[in-house]
């Protein structure tokens, strides 16, 4: 017997997903500006000339980015406060789980963009007095963040697919959202579709925004090279 499609019902629950979309644009954009915010302490760790330091943002890029994301959200949300008594919301959970992946994948975005800056930037900083903290601030990351802005583009969208992790601890994000109206609805085809049109209604432009931006970088550092 073939299946029967309905989206009628979507009508009515629309208010229901609208509010789902909310709160993953919310935790999105929160986890992404943690996300960077950590990533650039990181990745300074990364390129700093102490050793320490160095290993610091090592053991920190490494043991998030080899543990999945789904452990490190179970772990923060189920496991740490049977550690430190203290019970954290779904959504502080969520926050600080995708942020700390985030900045992990950051760090190396921002340790590559720094690499990137030619050696001849760093001789000239240093001539003109510039300590290494100087010669960051006002040579070095101005140029490299313009070579981020690309890879930085791409993380966000990844970062924005990774939010329905939390659907796991029951965050109501759009697809915890949707698997609510799914299972009262009987209707879970046509509430997935659903959510995987709002996606891509959403990512689909972002995505075509970061290769025009990862071009137009390509161009300005050839142009700049020539010359």
């Amino acid at each position: 017997m073939a299946y029967t499609w309905d989206f009628n019902f979507l009508l009515s629950v629309g208010p229901l997903l609208l509010k789902g979309l909310v709160n993953t644009i919310k935790l999105w954009a929160v986890a992404l500006s943690c996300g960077l915010a950590i990533g650039l302490a990181m990745g300074l760790c990364r390129t700093a000339p102490s050793a320490i330091l160095r290993g610091i943002g090592t053991v920190y890029v490494e043991s998030i980015r080899n543990t999945p994301g789904l452990v490190q959200l179970i772990w923060i949300f189920y496991a740490l406060p049977i550690v430190t008594g203290l019970q954290s919301s779904a959504w502080l959970a969520a926050t600080v789980s995708l942020s700390l992946y985030t900045g992990a994948y950051s760090t190396e975005i921002y340790r590559a963009g720094i690499a990137s800056v030619e050696a001849g930037q760093w001789e000239a900083a240093r001539a003109l007095g510039f300590g290494y903290g100087n010669q960051m601030r006002y040579v070095v990351l101005p140029q490299a963040l313009m070579r981020m802005i690309p890879a930085f583009g791409n993380r966000a969208i990844e970062l924005a697919k990774a939010t329905t992790l939390a659907s796991t601890i029951a965050f109501g994000e759009l697809l915890y959202t949707a698997k609510t109206i799914a299972e009262d609805q009987l209707r879970p085809l046509e509430t997935y579709t659903a959510v995987t049109l709002i996606f891509t209604a959403i990512l689909l432009p972002l995505s075509y925004a970061c290769i025009w931006l990862e071009r137009r970088v390509a161009r300005n550092n050839g142009g700049a090279h020539h010359e």
